[in-house]
């Protein structure tokens, strides 16, 4: 056993109390609404301390989350319903929502990833928008990707795909491998060439 591995096993096993904690506080209210809450307070501890705790956590309380994963400060999860597999960095500052984030997929600052592109109806005029209700889907960001920095994702992201610095993007890129920019974000340079 590496003494990496050493560290998170004794890390699990810290957050074993906090993790139950949370399961018996969602007896009680609303998972995500406690889920949100522990999200919270989690994002606000430093350093790899922090890292080593939200790995840790995040890998008892979502389904299929490894703990080999890094999640920066101040990174917020709103649903448990969230998986993060191995290798995934998140950078700091970002807000993650009902998604699967693929094994060695990078996430720079600031970025966020929505639940779907539904979350708020607008249809009526005579409701106001808060009342109208909205559906949440998980957004699937596939393996071996880059989200740069301050980017928003509402829709899934194909494998080996690249995403400029603050590019929006509102549907999935066509394909696997391609360098998509802007605001709503299109596909400006394939990163992989066809074999023929």
């Amino acid at each position: 056993m590496t003494a990496k591995r050493a560290v998170k096993t004794v890390f699990r096993l810290l957050m074993l109390p906090i993790y139950g904690a949370f399961c018996l506080l969602t007896l009680f209210g609303n998972t995500d609404s406690v889920f949100q809450g522990f999200s919270q307070a989690l994002s606000l501890i430093p350093g790899k301390i922090g890292t080593y705790c939200r790995a840790a956590f995040y890998s008892l309380a979502c389904p299929g989350t490894s703990d080999e994963i890094s999640i920066g400060f101040l990174t917020l999860l709103s649903h448990q319903d969230t998986t993060i597999e191995r290798g995934v960095y998140i950078g700091p500052q970002c807000n993650i929502g009902k998604c699967t984030i693929g094994e060695d997929t990078l996430i720079g600052s600031g970025v966020h990833i929505l639940s779907g592109n539904r979350q708020h109806h607008f249809d009526d005029p005579d409701t106001p928008i808060q009342q109208q209700g909205g559906t949440y889907e998980k957004v699937t960001i596939r393996p071996d990707c880059w989200l740069g920095n301050g980017c928003l994702v509402m829709a899934t992201v194909p494998a080996q795909t690249i995403i400029a610095a603050g590019s929006v993007v509102t549907r999935s890129p066509n394909g696997s491998g391609g360098i998509v920019a802007g605001n709503p974000a299109e596909l400006v340079k394939q990163r992989i060439k066809t074999r023929n």
